[in-house]
């Protein structure tokens, strides 16, 4: 039986490093690790998949829906916060990234968060990252 391509498989395996690197840091500070939500990873991809095909860096695309509003429709019904980037080649790159910036530092560090879902989106461009955070 298959389950995917490789690729997605790749793919998969890319946003779970995240995660648990993302864990790592929460470990050191006595936080509760973050658990992975399929909902908030559709979520994320979505996000990351429309910045780079729309050419766009923000949470929000002109007259496009929300970080809250994707989370809702994808049917997470707790989402929190977001953090997106650009660029970085590794899910270490990515997280070191995210925690050198206070905003996205606190996201991940936030005590009451319980969920998490990254999504990657690869292009000629480079690497699109987005995690998608919930309670």
């Amino acid at each position: 039986m298959v389950y995917g391509s490789s690729r997605e498989l790749v793919r998969t395996r890319t946003e779970d490093k995240v995660v648990q690197l993302v864990n790592v840091q929460r470990t050191k500070r006595r936080l509760p690790p973050l658990h992975i939500d399929e909902r908030l990873r559709r979520a994320a991809r979505g996000h990351s998949a429309d910045m780079a095909r729309r050419g766009f860096f923000a949470h929000q695309a002109t007259r496009g829906p929300s970080p809250f509003e994707r989370m809702l429709a994808a049917g997470f019904e707790h989402p929190g916060g977001e953090n997106i980037a650009v660029g970085q080649e590794s899910p270490a790159a990515v997280v070191h990234a995210w925690m050198q910036s206070i905003p996205h530092r606190a996201n991940i560090l936030h005590a009451e968060f319980r969920f998490i879902g990254v999504g990657l989106y690869v292009d000629a461009t480079g690497p699109w990252w987005t995690q998608n955070f919930g309670y």
